[in-house]
């Protein structure tokens, strides 16, 4: 089974590229922002930034759900995966001091492909400011790319820039995933 990640700050368009990549294909999507627990949501709205403590159970709980799915279909996630640490959580790769934290139980056989929405900080936050009745304010946009950790070897990842049309990002994604050679339409 296979998993894709969309990761990026946020405003870059993990949950419209991940939901249309994942009907396109005929996958499971989950949206990792409908499992922050009620005060990580509270904290971001009074424009406080997560800690890492406060991603560790968020983190946990969607490594849980990546598992028990990949046990039985392919993935897509919209994730804002920042930080190294976070991505290594989430698909049970090397340990680190904080992701010792979370239990991990094996994952099935799978190569995470990663997937980086990217776009200048003044593109995002315009359409930040555009969106409605989401908990994340555009005033911690600032913190999100002071987080954010480049994606790099051995991750297994393409960059995208958020600038194209959403149906051109999601074709891309697809011709990316069929060129590394996963076998996505079992």
């Amino acid at each position: 089974m296979v998993l894709v990640v969309v990761m990026g700050v946020s405003g870059s368009g993990k949950s419209t590229v991940g939901s249309l990549l994942a009907k396109k294909l005929g996958w499971k999507f989950y949206d990792a922002d409908d499992y922050h627990s009620d005060g990580n949501k509270l904290k971001m709205a009074k424009g406080i930034p997560l800690t890492d403590q406060d991603r560790i159970p968020w983190l946990g709980e969607l490594h849980k759900i990546i598992r028990e799915g990949l046990s039985s279909e392919n993935i897509v996630l919209a994730c804002s995966a920042l930080k190294r640490v976070y991505r290594d959580i989430l698909t049970n790769e090397e340990s680190t001091a904080l992701s010792q934290e979370v239990k991990k139980d094996e994952m099935p056989p799978s190569r995470p492909f990663f997937v980086h929405l990217d776009g200048s900080m003044e593109l995002i936050l315009q359409r930040l400011e555009k969106r409605k009745g989401h908990f994340m304010p555009s005033a911690l946009l600032q913190s999100q790319f002071d987080t954010l950790e480049p994606l790099s070897a051995p991750e297994h990842f393409i960059i995208i820039n958020v600038e194209k049309n959403v149906l051109d990002i999601v074709s891309e994604i697809e011709r990316m995933l069929v060129k590394s050679n996963l076998e996505y339409l079992q």
